[in-house]
C-alpha cells in the first residue's frame, strides 16, 4: 500500500488557475514517500481534453519513470473511441503513444460481484429493481501495480450528477452491464433530478461498488476542477487523495465554477462543438443535457457541430441510434417493453442515451452538420441544417460567451463548449 495516503486540496489564488509548476509540486508531494516499482495511470480520453488530465498524466509519467518506476497508461474510454496517436500527442504531450494500453468494455473486464436489486431499489426510490454486475478492467486487479492513479475532472454530469471519482473506474474502465444499466438507472430516475448533484442513485451505485469490491486496491484519485474560457484551460482546484472527501471538495468547487445561472429561460441558445472533441451525437448531445434546465418552453437550441460524423462511438451503438432515433422518453420505454426490440433491450445504455437526448417537444433541437449528414440526423429525430450556412449566421469565432445580439436585433445566448458546465434558469429552479 502507498505510504502517503493523506488527502490534499490545492486551490488557485487567481482566475488563471494553478500553474504547471504548482500542479507539478502538488503531484510531487502526493508521490513523496512511496516506494513504487509499477504504476497504472487511468486518465480520461480526448473528449475530456479540457480537464488538464493530459498535463497531469505527462507530469506523472516523467516524474515516476525518471525515478525508475515502470508506468502503464490506460485511458478510461468507456464506450468511446480509442485515443488516436494524434489525440495522444495533443493531450499527453511527450508520453510515448506505445505506452497507452487499450481498454475493452466488452471483453477486457472481469466480474467482481453484483450489486443487489434491494440496494438499487432503495437508492432509486423504487424506480429500479434489477441487480447490476460490477465489472472492471483486469489490469486494475493486477497485484504487480503498487499504485493505481485515477485522473480526471469533476464537472456536472447527466448520469452520475457529477463526473469522476468512482465513475472513472466503473464506467471509464468498467464493463458492459455496469455501463448499460447505470445509464438506464439515471434515465429512469430523471436527468433533471441528477444534473449537478453529488448524491444520486448512480453515484450511490458507483461508490458502493468501490467500497465493496475495490477497497483493498491501492487507488489514488487525482481530480481537477477546470474552466476553459476563450479556449485556455484554467485549473481552479486540484484534489488528491484515496477517499471520497477529496471528491466532495471538488464537487463543491465545481458547483461554484461550472454551473451558470441565467436570469430567465433561454428562448434561443447557440452552442458550438469543437470538431476535435465532438465527433458523434453520443458526446455532442451534451449540448442538450447541459442546457435543458436553462431552455425556455418553446425555445430553440442550435448546435453547431462541424465535426459530428456519427451517432455512437461504437458500431453497435451507432446502429441502434440510427434504427430507433431520439423519439421521446415515453416512446423509448414503450420500445423496451416490446420483445421485438431485443437488440435495444440488450443495450440499455443506448436506450438511456436516446431518453437523455429527447426533449419531448419542450423545445426545438437543431443540429447544424455537414451536408452529407443532414438526412442521417433528421432520420434520427432531430432537425438539421447545413453547418456552413449556420456558422455564417452564428460565427463562433466572433461570439462572446453569454448573451449576444445580432445586427437585426435578435438576442441569443452562446455557449462555446457545453461539455464544460451546466446552465440553469434561475427563475425556474431557484429555491
Amino acid at each position: 500500500m502507498p505510504v502517503n495516503t493523506a488527502a490534499a486540496a490545492y486551490y488557485a489564488k487567481g482566475p488563471e488557475g494553478l500553474s504547471r509548476e504548482e500542479i507539478a509540486r502538488a503531484l510531487e508531494e502526493a508521490m513523496a514517500g512511496r516506494a513504487l516499482e509499477r504504476v497504472l495511470l487511468l486518465p480520461p480520453d480526448f473528449t475530456r481534453y479540457n480537464s488538464n488530465a493530459g498535463l497531469i498524466t505527462e507530469l506523472l509519467w516523467h516524474m515516476l519513470t525518471d525515478g525508475g518506476t515502470e508506468v502503464d497508461i490506460m485511458p478510461a474510454v468507456g464506450s468511446h473511441y480509442p485515443v488516436t496517436r494524434r489525440e495522444a500527442g495533443i493531450m499527453f504531450g511527450s508520453v510515448p503513444y506505445e505506452k497507452l494500453l487499450p481498454h475493452s468494455w466488452r471483453d477486457g473486464v472481469v466480474k467482481l460481484g453484483t450489486v443487489p436489486a434491494s440496494f438499487l431499489r432503495e437508492v432509486s426510490e423504487g424506480l429500479w429493481e434489477e441487480p447490476i454486475d460490477v465489472e472492471i478492467d483486469r489490469r486494475v486487479l493486477d497485484p504487480s501495480y503498487d499504485l493505481i492513479v485515477s485522473i480526471g475532472q469533476v464537472v456536472p454530469h447527466e448520469v452520475a450528477g457529477m463526473a469522476n471519482y468512482s465513475k472513472n473506474l466503473f464506467v471509464g474502465v468498467g464493463g458492459s452491464d455496469m455501463i448499460n444499466k447505470s445509464h438506464m438507472l439515471g434515465a429512469v430516475f430523471g436527468i433533471e433530478r441528477v444534473l449537478g448533484q453529488d448524491h444520486t442513485p448512480v453515484r450511490a451505485l458507483f461508490d458502493h461498488a468501490l467500497e465493496r469490491f475495490l477497497k483493498d486496491r491501492p487507488i489514488l484519485f487525482v481530480q481537477t476542477v477546470c474552466t476553459a474560457a476563450a479556449g485556455k484551460i484554467h485549473t481552479h482546484g486540484l484534489f488528491i487523495g484515496p477517499g471520497r472527501d477529496t471528491y466532495e471538495k471538488a464537487v463543491r468547487l465545481s458547483q461554484e465554477k461550472n454551473i451558470t445561472y441565467v436570469p430567465r429561460g433561454l428562448t434561443r441558445c447557440v452552442t458550438y462543438l469543437d470538431p476535435e472533441e465532438y465527433r458523434s451525437t453520443w458526446v455532442g448531445n451534451k449540448a442538450i443535457y447541459r442546457t435543458r434546465r436553462a431552455m425556455a418552453d418553446g425555445g430553440e437550441l442550435i448546435i453547431l457541430a462541424p465535426g459530428v460524423r456519427t451517432f455512437g462511438e461504437d458500431p453497435e451503438i451507432d446502429r441502434l441510434i440510427r434504427k430507433y432515433g431520439y423519439c421521446g422518453r415515453l416512446r423509448v420505454f414503450e420500445m423496451l417493453k416490446d420483445p421485438k426490440n431485443g437488440d435495444l433491450r440488450a443495450m440499455q445504455g443506448t436506450a438511456a442515451h436516446l431518453i437523455h437526448g429527447s426533449v419531448d417537444g419542450r423545445f426545438r433541437v437543431i443540429y447544424a452538420v455537414e451536408e452529407d449528414m443532414l438526412q442521417d440526423v433528421r432520420g434520427a429525430g432531430f432537425e438539421a441544417v447545413d453547418v456552413r450556412v449556420a456558422m455564417k449566421i452564428y460565427d463562433p469565432g466572433s461570439l462572446r460567451e453569454g448573451w449576444n445580439t445580432r445586427a437585426d436585433g435578435e438576442e441569443f445566448y452562446f455557449i462555446p463548449n457545453p461539455g464544460l458546465g451546466l446552465w440553469i434558469d434561475k427563475s425556474a429552479y431557484e429555491g
